[in-house]
């Protein structure tokens, strides 16, 4: 069976705001700190963001297709790869961020899933499994402060 990741967070905004955050470039990049990024916001549209540029290239990149684009309430990045010169190439996996508008605050319930097991893929898994809690966290910080 294949692993997933689930993380969730309320957010004192609208989902309007909260959606694109990870929609919009120039949001992308005041948040989570993304340094180039592409993406085409419909169905079958590109998603990729990258990290760490250089001279060299980027350090990190991960690009896949939107496969289920729903303004307010749910984004799906399918065919997800993710790019790091130092492992191998890991994917796909799927990014799938739900969106609950509430009162006066949005429910972001967010699932990565497709990891397989051995190798690069238990590392992969781990530090997705402690990054999105603390990604979500850096999100409500900016989005409740702007």
């Amino acid at each position: 069976m294949m692993r997933r990741v689930e993380s969730s967070v309320e957010i004192q905004q609208p989902a309007s705001k909260v959606f694109d955050a990870f929609a919009e470039p120039s949001l992308l990049k005041k948040w989570w700190g993304v340094e180039r990024c592409l993406v085409e916001k419909k169905q079958g549209g590109l998603y990729s963001l990258a990290w760490g540029a250089s001279q060299q290239g980027y350090h990190y990149v991960s690009t896949g297709i939107i496969t289920v684009f729903i303004p307010v309430r749910e984004l799906l990045i399918d065919h997800f790869v993710y790019f790091n010169p130092e492992k191998e190439i890991l994917g796909p996996t799927y990014l799938s961020i739900k969106l609950e508008q509430r009162d006066d605050t949005t429910l972001v319930h967010l699932v990565q899933g497709g990891y397989q097991s051995g190798g690069d893929w238990d590392w992969f898994y781990e530090s997705v499994k402690e990054a999105w809690p603390k990604v979500l966290q850096l999100l409500k910080d900016f989005l409740e402060k702007n």
